[in-house]
């Protein structure tokens, strides 16, 4: 990067050469200016463009940043490969591979490669995901001349077509404006001969923010002005929502969303201040964002506005919040809200008395009743009549509004919806569906049939959390009622006599462990169920890390007898395999530092660790030598450890051979009180009182619902 002072010396003299050496020698009137004149002129036209494009200041930052110290390389989309879809099917099974529309193994280009490569260059993409930013840089860089990245000698000259003269669109007026505030003599002259020698860089921001009512004719001239002048370079912005293939020579690219290598590189450029490099800010931003419970706000962070807010938000708390819901919030008000305003994109009359707590009502029925029935993705006429049937049953909402026209400014001005292919649209992300989906339940007290109806449907388990985090009086009811729905998956006698073995076997145990997380490692030791494991370790994290540690998931996974069904080995050929797999996690877990482990933790107080231990040991001698001798020979040395095990943690292995339903029975029962506690520690608030005593009945077979 260079700095500015080396920037504006090198940016003045590229000026200073361009314009001589085209204008100064083509136009009679120049010929006997001062040099002087000139470069004072250069000077005026760097500041400008510096302390206009060359600085960021968005969503009430304390104060503004220089773009280059943030920017992150852009990378775009070939357009029309990412339209290519053969069917909404297609597309709908895309989105929810990828939570999002941007296949994951499409072939991206360089931003900067793409722009030196192309004359005529259209950047699509929706609100806030750098275009205008891509812009402003590529001014930066042909400033820099020869030091720059740019590979084209040209002036660059940046133009916000929202400030465009409505009643006279003239390009070439507001070019030869730019040259004449900072002083170039002659502009009018100077503006044409450079346009004629193809010496400019025109960076034409925001088609999009052009009125509606005079879009056409501003096309028109967009496109008269190009052919009038064709030997310039030109960059044209548009979200991808206003964009109607309306120019001929442009070739036609999408900004990628931020991939991880991205992200990171942003936010190493955020937090680049001394301080923040000496104390790891950006490393720890990094390391907490990939947190498994903040994949919601990793999803908003491919959007490089959206990123912005969640850097703002670290480096208000150096944290992100637990209630993810006010963290969508925020980010849905800043589309529907802050950054059209920071924009200062126009109002259309369409929004006239649609207020944005009225936005958000209409489309948190949108995501409602789409998600459902397993809808991601809705046709243009389907949302328009949802929106006439919001507007006709509110009689508060406004009734002169033009359906069509309210989404059309839904997708173009915010990007909430986003057409994805004509007269198909979805919500820009899977995220804020879920979230106003969540919102929508709330405000329709249907909390009752989001359980009974959905707890075991894993599509839902994100609005679940976000539930949870919205109800602001208190999470009790939700979590009741889970806690109730959870006990009906262990009703058979097997499935109780093995929570009953948990009680028994942690009873009179440590205290330094929730009762709930002992009985999961309980059951984890005789079952090596992952989801056991996940169970224990959020009710009880150090001890789950115990766990990995002394390596007591491999060896219990080895002993279970429901192992190799779990993993879907054949019968036959993959125990022999099995058997050596058994015998290396037995060598690497049978050591005297683990039964010092498990007997300090005291949460099997009456199993006798060291005892168990040489037992196997022992028997680790008589293991199979190889692998011809006789099925038998294995499964009979694998059965023998079984039982040694079992003997030792006093388990009846008759509790194990679970029938396939009850073997789902069992994973759904952790399932939900894996959910269960996910929802606590996502809501606001909880009665203590309330979560004792759902914490006293999970994985306990005193309490089962009828």
């Amino acid at each position: 990067m260079i700095g500015t002072k080396t920037l504006s010396q090198i940016a003045v003299n590229t000026l200073v050469y361009i314009f001589i050496e085209t204008a100064v020698k083509n136009v009679g009137l120049l010929k006997n200016l001062s040099r002087q004149i000139i470069f004072d002129a250069s000077q005026k036209y760097i500041k400008n463009y510096t302390e206009r494009h060359g600085v960021l200041r968005v969503l009430g930052m304390r104060e503004p940043v220089p773009l280059e110290s943030v920017y992150t390389t852009v990378q775009f989309l070939n357009n029309k490969d990412i339209r290519r879809f053969e069917s909404v099917e297609n597309l709908e099974q895309a989105f929810r591979i990828n939570r999002g529309f941007q296949p994951k193994n499409y072939p991206k280009k360089d931003g900067l490669q793409v722009a030196n490569d192309k004359q005529y260059l259209m950047v699509l993409g929706g609100p806030g995901v750098g275009k205008s930013t891509f812009l402003r840089k590529m001014g930066l860089e042909a400033l820099k001349g020869e030091e720059g990245s740019f590979l084209h000698q040209c002036i660059p000259v940046f133009i916000e077509l929202k400030n465009i003269n409505p009643k006279q669109i003239d390009i070439e007026a507001a070019i030869i404006e730019e040259f004449s505030i900072c002083g170039f003599p002659c502009p009018q002259e100077a503006t044409i001969s450079l346009l004629e020698k193809g010496k400019l860089l025109i960076l034409l921001d925001g088609l999009d923010e052009v009125p509606t009512k005079i879009i056409n004719q501003a096309i028109d001239v967009l496109q008269n002005f190009c052919d009038k002048y064709s030997q310039n370079r030109f960059i044209i912005s548009c979200r991808t929502a206003a964009y109607r293939n309306n120019f001929r020579r442009y070739t036609d690219v999408s900004m990628a969303e931020f991939d991880n290598t991205q992200i990171q590189e942003f936010i190493g450029n955020w937090f680049h201040s001394q301080e923040d490099k000496q104390l790891g800010t950006a490393q720890r931003c990094w390391d907490i964002l990939q947190k498994s419970e903040n994949t919601g706000a990793r999803e908003l962070a491919n959007t490089p506005l959206l990123l912005t807010f969640l850097c703002l938000v670290y480096d208000h708390s150096q944290n992100f919040p637990n209630n993810r819901s006010s963290l969508y919030k925020k980010a849905l008000r800043i589309l529907l809200e802050e950054w059209a305003a920071e924009k200062r994109i126009m109002r259309e009359e369409i929004y006239r008395g649609l207020n944005t707590d009225l936005q958000e009502i209409l489309l948190a029925e949108i995501a409602y009743t789409g998600f459902a029935v397993d809808q991601l993705f809705f046709h243009e006429d389907d949302i328009g009549n949802k929106i006439q049937y919001f507007l006709s049953s509110n009689l508060n909402a406004p009734k002169h509004l033009n359906c069509k026209a309210i989404l059309n400014a839904m997708a173009v001005q915010q990007g909430i919806l986003v057409e994805r292919v004509e007269d198909i649209f979805s919500f820009c992300h899977l995220t804020f569906q879920e979230y106003l989906t969540a919102q929508y339940i709330i405000d329709h007290h249907l909390i009752e049939n989001l359980v009974l109806e959905n707890i075991l449907d894993k599509r839902w388990q994100e609005v679940f959390l976000l539930v949870a985090g919205l109800m602001r009086s208190g999470s009790d009811s939700l979590l009741s009622l889970m806690q109730k729905e959870a006990q009906k998956h262990i009703n058979t006698p097997k499935l109780q006599g093995l929570l009953r073995w948990s009680e028994e076997v942690t009873s009179c145990s440590s205290r330094d462990f929730s009762q709930a997380g002992k009985r999961a490692t309980a059951i984890f030791l005789a079952t090596a169920r992952d989801s056991a494991l996940y169970l224990t370790n959020i009710l009880s994290p150090n001890l789950a890390n115990i766990l990995e540690i002394t390596r007591m998931s491999k060896l219990a996974a080895a002993i279970n007898p429901d192992y190799n069904r779990t993993v879907n080995y054949s019968r036959r050929p993959s125990n022999i395999a099995t058997t050596r797999s058994f015998i290396n996690a037995l060598n690497k877990a049978l050591n005297r530092a683990i039964a010092d482990e498990l007997t300090k933790l005291k949460i099997l107080p009456y199993v006798d660790f060291y005892k168990l231990m040489i037992h196997l040991q022992a028997l680790r001698r008589d293991a199979p030598g190889n692998l011809v001798e006789s099925y038998k020979a294995h499964q009979g040395f694998n059965n023998r450890v079984a039982n040694i095990w079992f003997q030792a943690l006093g388990l009846d292995s008759e509790l194990l051979s679970l029938s396939p339903e009850e073997s789902q029975a069992l994973e759904n029962y952790f399932y939900i009180n894996i959910l269960m506690v996910r929802c606590k520690q996502a809501a606001v608030r909880v009665s203590p009182k309330t979560w004792e005593a759902i914490e006293q009945q999970m994985l306990s077979a005193n309490v089962v619902s009828k």
